[in-house]
C-alpha cells in the first residue's frame, strides 16, 4: 500500500521553527518528485516547495523562499521541510505529495497525499 505520513506540526511562536517530516511507504520515495503544499482555512491549496527524482533540483514558492529548506533522507525514505523565521502567516495544514513525474508546484501534478499536519504560528 502506497502511503505518505507527514509529521512534525504543532504551535510555534512567531520567529521559531519547525521541522516537518514526509515518511513514504510502499513505494521509493528518491524515484519521484514530492512536493509540500498547505492550504489555510478558506484558501486554496498552495504549492510551497519541491524535490525533483534523487534530489537533482529544488523550487520554492516565492512566499517561503529564503526562510523553507526542502531535503530527503534515501536512508529512511523520508523528505523533510525545515521552516525557520516562521510567521502568522504561515499557519495552516501542511501536506506531503508523491508527483506523476515532474517538481512542480501545482496541485494537478500530484497523486498521492499524506493527511496533513497542522502547523500553527502564533504567540
Amino acid at each position: 500500500q502506497l502511503q505518505l505520513v507527514e509529521s512534525g506540526g504543532g504551535l510555534v511562536q512567531p520567529g521559531g521553527s519547525l521541522r516537518l517530516s514526509c515518511a513514504a511507504s510502499g513505494f521509493t520515495l528518491d524515484y519521484y518528485g514530492i512536493g509540500w503544499f498547505r492550504q489555510a482555512p478558506g484558501k486554496e491549496r498552495e504549492g510551497i516547495s519541491c524535490t525533483s527524482r534523487y534530489g537533482r533540483s529544488s523550487m520554492y514558492a516565492d512566499s517561503v523562499k529564503g526562510r523553507f529548506t526542502i531535503s530527503r533522507d534515501n536512508a529512511k525514505n523520508t523528505v523533510y521541510l525545515q521552516m525557520n523565521s516562521l510567521k502568522p502567516e504561515d499557519t495552516a495544514v501542511y501536506y506531503c505529495a508523491k508527483s506523476r513525474n515532474y517538481c512542480s508546484l501545482y496541485v494537478s501534478e500530484y497523486n498521492l497525499w499524506g493527511q496533513g499536519t497542522q502547523v500553527t504560528v502564533s504567540s
